[in-house]
């Protein structure tokens, strides 16, 4: 039978309703199975132990706001990265892999300060998965408040995605809410890019500043394509807020600072480089520490001035970072100690959650002295045996 024009733009015109009702059905129906996930995460998240630290410092705030944690013994810092919450019904049982891993590990070591360098949450476009970052944040957090110790987060790339439903001030807005007891995040002057720039103190019972602890958005991507890296006046406000607590701490001495971010600086690649052109022994540069290469480095795509500016300025200097997943090394480069965390992630890369050697935290100890010092613990070691762990391969380690 022949069509006439009419027809077939009648036709056509059904087909493409018919298609956007399906599509319209097909993502109401992922609304509800998400918001399922999400209710579910979030009761296994609060169904966890508050960990029993009898020996937990309970940091208050100095006279310019900064919070701070008064000690004479050492420190306990736990990093952890790209956890890669997505609280979805297509992610639940990742997402409930990542929250028992952190969980354990937390309870075992059970640390003064948790921070999360970013990628926390990992929204995906609603078509195919959860686009919901608030409720992925509120999970995180949810878990973290109940097992009862100070953490922080800094931004990744995909904390705040394009498709997202909240931004990076939003989330910043539920991150330094009253309603976190545990959580130190504060939004920083509006007048220097990114969110939760801040400082928090490790003091003595003399009031003597030992350690800085920086947190800093690395912000995103750039305008033109590839990784942002650190503005110029969030450099600025490092290098003044750096100054400002040496003058501070000027009869104690010069203040030790530790960095922690998402997206590693250049110098990570500079580095290792060095270190792997000189068949893998140390350089003049490089002083090797531990772990392993297995991507290469995702640097910004322009280098900025951060790295230089902390080797401008005086005292004993580390960066913590993450976005490359399976890279866990650390290497002392000119002088500034350069560590990858140890990953959560069990959804990003393909087929990650089979793989065990890059997964775990990374401890930092501040000494009373002010240095400190940092090692990688990996999440299947008998320590952190408990009855839901999985079963993994340890890939073998590329050096």
């Amino acid at each position: 039978m022949k069509m006439n024009s009419k027809t077939i733009l009648k036709i056509m015109g059904i087909t493409v309703g018919t298609a956007v009702v399906i599509a319209g059905i097909g993502c109401a129906s992922n609304r509800v199975l998400n918001n399922l996930a999400y209710k579910s995460e979030l009761n296994l998240a609060s169904g966890f132990e508050t960990v029993n630290n009898e020996d937990a410092i309970i940091p208050s705030k100095d006279a310019d706001g900064c919070y701070v944690f008064t000690t004479d013994r050492e420190f306990k810092i736990m990093q952890i990265t790209d956890v890669h919450l997505r609280s979805g019904f297509a992610s639940k049982s990742k997402d409930i892999m990542a929250l028992n891993a952190i969980a354990k590990m937390i309870s075992v070591e059970k640390p003064d300060l948790v921070i999360a360098t970013g990628d926390t949450v990992f929204p995906s476009p609603p078509v195919i998965g959860n686009n919901n970052n608030m409720n992925s944040a509120k999970v995180f957090a949810t878990l973290m408040e109940k097992l009862g110790v100070y953490w922080t987060v800094t931004y990744g790339n995909h904390d705040s995605e394009s498709y997202a439903t909240h931004t990076r001030e939003e989330l910043s807005e539920f991150y330094g809410s009253d309603d976190l007891k545990y959580c130190l995040f504060q939004q920083n002057d509006k007048s220097v890019d990114g969110y939760g720039n801040n400082v928090i103190k490790i003091k003595n019972s003399k009031g003597e500043i030992t350690q800085a602890i920086f947190t800093m958005d690395s912000n995103s991507y750039s305008p033109d394509g590839g990784y942002d890296n650190i503005h110029e006046n969030q450099i600025e406000w490092y290098k003044n807020t750096c100054l400002k607590l040496n003058e501070e701490n000027k009869e104690f001495g010069d203040v030790n600072s530790l960095l922690f971010m998402h997206i590693p600086p250049v110098e990570y690649d500079y580095a290792w480089q060095e270190y792997k052109e000189n068949n893998y022994n140390d350089t003049e540069n490089v002083k090797y520490y531990y772990g392993f290469w297995e991507e290469n480095c995702c640097p910004p795509k322009y280098d900025d001035m951060m790295f230089k500016t902390m080797l401008s300025l005086p005292g004993e200097k580390g960066i913590f970072c993450g976005h490359d997943h399976v890279n866990t090394y650390s290497l002392d480069y000119k002088g500034i100690r350069l560590t990858y965390g140890m990953s959560i992630d069990y959804l990003a890369y393909r087929g990650i959650h089979k793989k065990g050697s890059q997964r775990g935290c990374t401890i930092i100890t501040v000494s009373p002295d002010g240095s400190f010092d940092c090692y990688p613990e990996n999440y299947y070691q008998d320590k952190y045996v408990h009855e839901n762990r999985e079963t993994v391969t340890m890939q073998e380690e590329i050096k």
